[in-house]
């Protein structure tokens, strides 16, 4: 399921089932092709949006973790396969946008961490930075969250960031995507961006 990719750089979309990254992909693309739903791991393959004579595409990959209804067996060959898609095409991801529930991430974390695991989100942080691909935490449905900026201090620190959490705006963009609020998302994947000399990119965002 995942073959047939095209050869062209790419911003890549990656967190676990139900956190809105179809919702974010359409957008940022204005695209609405991409398929949403209130039931996790609705996307079960890539899906690529491209312009071609730009040689550039956004990719949502699937969903990792809990899938409601999927056999963990299939949960687990979905979490290798977005893994190894990420290993072989690090030389063309210019930057990865790791999608997180604001309102929810701290509690999940927690619940999932113990002395012989690490919780699927910050293992992908990691793994991320591991392949230096310039990673964005777009902390989603933020309009949800009441203790904003505590709650946002607490996830910097779960992923080994010391807060407060404004010193890392190249790194932690809280959006609310249903409403359409992603500037601080776009801002930090320009800064990115630009590091890499692709400034020719930002019509995009």
């Amino acid at each position: 399921m995942f073959e047939d990719r095209p050869d062209r750089d790419e911003i890549v979309l990656v967190g676990r089932s139900n956190v809105g990254k179809s919702t974010l992909m359409r957008e940022l693309t204005g695209h609405t092709k991409f398929t949403t739903g209130k039931k996790p791991g609705v996307t079960r393959s890539p899906n690529h949006f491209d312009w071609a004579p730009e040689s550039f595409m956004f990719t949502d990959l699937p969903g990792f973790g809990f899938m409601s209804g999927v056999e963990s067996h299939t949960q687990d060959a979905i979490q290798t396969d977005i893994v190894r898609y990420i290993e072989e095409n690090a030389d063309d991801i210019l930057a990865a946008v790791l999608v997180v529930d604001g309102k929810s991430v701290i509690d999940i974390i927690d619940r999932h961490t113990t002395e012989d695991s690490i919780p699927h989100d910050v293992e992908m942080f990691y793994f991320l930075d591991e392949l230096d691909i310039p990673t964005v935490v777009a902390v989603n449905k933020m309009d949800k969250v009441g203790d904003r900026d505590e709650r946002l201090n607490d996830l910097c620190d779960r992923l080994g960031l010391f807060p407060p959490w404004k010193q890392w705006r190249e790194t932690i963009a809280p959006i609310t995507a249903k409403r359409g609020d992603i500037s601080n998302l776009t801002e930090a994947l320009r800064t990115h961006l630009h590091d890499q000399q692709r400034d020719d990119l930002f019509k995009f965002l």
